[in-house]
């Protein structure tokens, strides 16, 4: 745990008291706290955070996911994806961040035995991302149609061109018919040379 804040926070002190080693991290940053822990520790902590009568943080945000498989600056966790949920407490008027570190082929045990609003955000951090939830699991896809290949918010997924069609098979535009470019940046319909939409 790195020393980030001069004193411990109440959260951070009952996790370690409760669960030694599930802390990894502990980042202060503009006036929020980030608590890195190890996957198989979520369920634990986030009950604890939830039932824990001087902490009650009964209140379940968000779950958010971000791919750092470009990301060339320091981390607070080394796996390639992070699951950030995303935690209030009505009571102390208190916000808390959850981290999670994963990679391909792992699994993050899911939140919704202890949050049912966990469902949703994790099956679109599934459907987006393609991490894994382990009891969260659907057949098919959540967002995206079924016959979808790939995860749209990783990095290498290449950027849009192709057509929307709507209900009723009507085509839309593609991303080159309705782009302008702005302040830095010329936008043609291509991706480097290599024309996006086939048109």
């Amino acid at each position: 745990m790195t020393a980030a804040a001069e004193t411990e926070r109440l959260e951070v002190s009952k996790i370690q008291d409760a669960f030694p080693d599930a802390i990894i991290k502990v980042k202060e940053f503009r006036g929020e706290t980030y608590i890195c822990v190890k996957r198989e520790s979520l369920p634990d902590v986030a009950k604890l955070l939830k039932e824990d009568p001087e902490l009650q943080y009964t209140y379940f945000c968000e779950c958010v996911g971000a791919d750092y498989s470009q990301w060339r600056h320091e981390r607070d966790l080394e796996e390639r994806f992070e699951v950030i949920y995303n935690l209030m407490s009505i009571s102390l008027k208190s916000r808390i961040f959850l981290k999670v570190g994963v990679d391909d082929g792992q699994t993050v045990p899911t939140l919704v035995p202890i949050f049912l609003g966990a469902e949703y955000p994790e099956r679109e951090v599934n459907d987006l991302f393609g991490v894994k939830f382990e009891g969260n699991e659907h057949p098919g896809r959540f967002l995206l149609p079924d016959d979808w290949i790939g995860y749209p918010l990783r990095k290498e997924y290449p950027l849009g061109g192709d057509d929307v069609i709507f209900d009723g098979g009507d085509r839309g535009p593609a991303v080159e018919d309705t782009s302008k470019p702005h302040a830095g940046e010329s936008f043609s319909g291509k991706t480097g040379s290599v024309e996006i939409s086939g048109r």
